[in-house]
């Protein structure tokens, strides 16, 4: 498999050879046309002064016929055309030559002087071409000239090689000048391709460690570009996947936990009951202890009814959680408070509790019997951790606060420890089992209460001492804020109520 760092270090060499080579190319044949296009412009000249000279000198001896005429013009001339190592020719009309015949067939230019003087004729007294001799460029020209009645052809021959081998040496110097620069610039590129691909490959070691079972295992590039950028989410996202697993673990440990309390729970009332029930079939009891046996079957299917009523309770309230707002409605807090004033008052009577309730004045989002269902659970926890010999107070308190209303439910009862406050809402979770137990209890209340906290959008918070009492408070969002919320947590994940400490 091929790394990506390679993957870019070869593109990057690739691109940059085919850029410099492009570039080179461009400039070094830009380059040799302008010298060529000199070279042509100056062999057009030397022909026009060849052609003008040529005219001149034959006027003036024109009358002694026109093979000496030609003969001694080219004599005259020829030093001056031939000064910057050009040579000329003389053509005659029928393909002899005046002059030149020599140095033309020794360099073999034959055919290509019978061509260009060919293309001659009308318009065209003008043409060149290039005829390469081995390792020799040579530029050949001809116009024509009217001598008397007759036509010939004026030539010229220029060697062109130094431009060419010019061309060549630059070609080889750039060829030169372009491995080095590869090399130079392949070092530099693989260095940096190194170093761009590094933070990538470091992300991958990351998820390898990750995938490993190495959860704590981070990525540390800070930088503030679009690798970064992928590094912190690839951060983000681990922190989030760690979350969720601890989350998974937590709630398999709690359905555990649930399945074990339940299971226990379930045991200890079944078997005083089928022990009761064992003694009144099989043995022959008095009055008074079949009434005591009566009295514990009693007793303890009435606390079996109220454990089934509780967990159809907190199983429903788990089916309905997504559809509870279409229930909600506005609620009168003064009609939640006469309602729990009235319930309250002869339980406080009995246990010798001063109890108080007062709520100002305010309207609540929710559903009235989930919340007198709250309010109730929280007072009946209150109440059961009430000591009989010391003097009890519950307080259930309401303020109307900025954009919500707050709830607190106060005692001096027994308290919590620190570290289990966290775990109260848990299903089954007690504190003081053995006391629960004798108070009714089953730890559920707690449970259902964080349900229908979390139905209301609402935020739960506990504080307790120790030996010194508990305070609840919960604080219910306005409608429109709890409306924003549920449409939040559609979209994304149902909001959870939490539980601070």
């Amino acid at each position: 498999m091929i790394k990506f760092a390679d993957k870019l270090f070869f593109t990057m060499v690739v691109l940059l050879t085919l850029i410099f080579t492009v570039f080179g190319v461009w400039m070094l044949y830009s380059n040799f046309s302008r010298l060529l296009d000199r070279e042509l412009e100056q062999g057009s000249n030397e022909s026009r002064m060849f052609h003008f000279l040529f005219e001149m000198g034959y006027q003036s001896v024109e009358e002694y016929g026109v093979d000496y005429a030609v003969n001694r013009t080219m004599d005259s001339i020829a030093d001056s055309v031939e000064r910057n190592g050009s040579r000329c020719f003389v053509l005659q009309e029928n393909g002899g030559y005046y002059y030149g015949q020599d140095y033309v067939r020794r360099r073999e230019f034959d055919r290509e002087v019978e061509t260009l003087v060919e293309s001659l004729g009308g318009r065209d007294t003008y043409g060149y071409c290039i005829r390469r001799v081995g390792d020799e460029y040579y530029m050949l020209t001809a116009s024509i000239a009217n001598v008397g009645s007759s036509t010939v052809y004026l030539g010229t021959c220029k060697n062109l090689t130094a431009i060419y081998e010019d061309r060549s040496e630059l070609l080889n110097q750039y060829r030169m000048a372009l491995v080095c620069l590869l090399f130079v610039g392949g070092v530099g590129i693989y260095l940096l391709s190194f170093y761009i691909t590094r933070p990538i490959t470091s992300l991958d070691k990351l998820a390898g460690r990750i995938a490993e079972g190495d959860y704590e295992f981070r990525s540390r590039n800070k930088s503030h570009d679009e690798v970064g950028s992928l590094a912190r989410s690839f951060n983000r996202m681990a922190d989030r996947l760690v979350d969720q697993m601890e989350a998974k673990a937590l709630e398999a440990k709690q359905k555990e936990d649930f399945t074990a309390a339940f299971a226990h729970e379930l045991k200890t009332p079944l078997t005083s009951i089928i022990g009761y029930a064992d003694m009144l079939n099989s043995i022959d009891l008095t009055e008074e202890e079949k009434r005591e046996a009566y009295f514990y079957i009693y007793s303890q299917g009435k606390r079996l009814e109220s454990l089934s009523h509780k967990l159809l309770e907190l199983v429903s309230m788990d089916k309905g959680a997504d559809s509870g707002s279409d229930t909600f409605r506005q609620v009168n807090v003064k009609t939640l408070e006469e309602n729990i004033r009235i319930t309250m008052r002869p339980i406080w009577k009995s246990r010798g509790i001063r109890g108080k309730v007062n709520m100002d004045k305010g309207v609540l989002y929710g559903d009235a019997e989930l919340l007198l269902s709250l309010f109730y659970n929280l007072l009946d926890n209150a109440v059961k951790a009430m000591d009989k010999e010391q003097e009890s107070f519950i307080l259930l308190k309401g303020t109307a606060v900025k954009e919500g209303y707050e709830v607190k439910v106060v005692d001096n009862g027994r308290g919590i420890p620190k570290d289990e406050i966290g775990r109260i809402t848990e299903a089954f979770y007690m504190v003081d089992k053995s006391r629960s137990r004798r108070e009714g209890g089953a730890g559920i209340g707690m449970a259902l209460c964080r349900k229908i906290v979390q139905m209301h959008g609402a935020e739960l918070k506990i504080d307790s001492n120790l030996g010194e009492g508990t305070v609840i408070q919960i604080y219910f969002p306005t409608a429109e804020k709890l409306e924003a919320s549920m449409s939040e947590g559609r979209e994304e994940t149902p909001r959870k109520a939490g539980v601070e400490s």
